[in-house]
């Protein structure tokens, strides 16, 4: 039996499907990777992106951090792409149960899905540091420089796990329950090597995981099936 069609044949059999993610999802609808050898990593840049993304220097130089934020976090020109639209209609197939991602570009709630968990938050949200005011990703992009809240002048910061900061304890919890419940889990997108959220992945103890990443990923001896192919190209031959 070929990849694809053990890959139907495990998601028509499942009800109770979990879908873990990462930027893998995201990078064939134009969103850079941050780890890839063509990822923000590899650009240059005054400091290295883990330093600029991290509290510490969001603290102390507000300048700097947005404007890397601005000019390579706030893609407002992707779109949804097969993988996204396929877990949305299995989510709507009720079918899937979650997504779990690492990516905050909402692209999955563009594509339809409702249950989804951002372990690292999203760029579509962000509040007032001091008065709790929101502002939306409009707001964020067309602002030059230090974005200040129109309400108390106090700088505003995204709701986006920079480095240094602990994951949300609710969508952690949220995220556990889900994999733990699960009859199959879909990796897709993801080399796990960021932690703790690829650690959630332990908690699965259901019947079938899958593996979909371009390169190999420390789970592949333990799943069951393994597509070493791009995430979209793989299910848009989903029925």
């Amino acid at each position: 039996m070929g990849e694809i069609a053990k890959l139907q044949q495990i998601i028509d059999e499942s009800k109770n499907i979990v879908f873990f993610g990462g930027a893998g999802v995201s990078t064939e609808s134009g969103i850079p990777d941050f780890r890839s050898v063509d990822g923000l990593y590899h650009q240059e840049w005054d400091f290295p992106p883990e330093v600029i993304l991290s509290h510490t220097f969001f603290r102390r130089k507000p300048a700097e951090f947005y404007r890397f934020y601005q000019a390579k976090m706030l893609c407002d020109t992707a779109k949804p792409n097969a993988a996204h639209k396929k877990l949305a209609q299995l989510e709507e197939q009720e079918k899937l149960k979650a997504i779990v991602t690492q990516n905050i570009d909402n692209l999955h709630q563009m594509a339809g899905s409702k249950n989804v968990l951002e372990l690292h938050g999203s760029v579509y949200r962000n509040h007032c540091v001091k008065c709790r005011s929101f502002y939306d990703f409009a707001y964020m992009k067309k602002n030059k420089g230090i974005p200040r809240c129109s309400k108390c002048g106090s700088i505003i910061k995204p709701d986006v796990v920079l480095y240094e900061e602990a994951l949300d304890q609710e969508v952690v919890n949220a995220s556990i329950h889900a994999i733990a419940h699960a009859d199959t889990l879909i990796i897709g997108g993801t080399s796990l090597s960021v932690y703790p959220a690829a650690s959630l992945i332990d908690y699965f103890s259901g019947k079938h995981l899958v593996v979909i990443n371009r390169d190999k990923t420390p789970q592949d001896e333990m799943a069951e099936l393994v597509i070493n192919r791009p995430i979209g190209e793989v299910f848009e031959q989903i029925k």
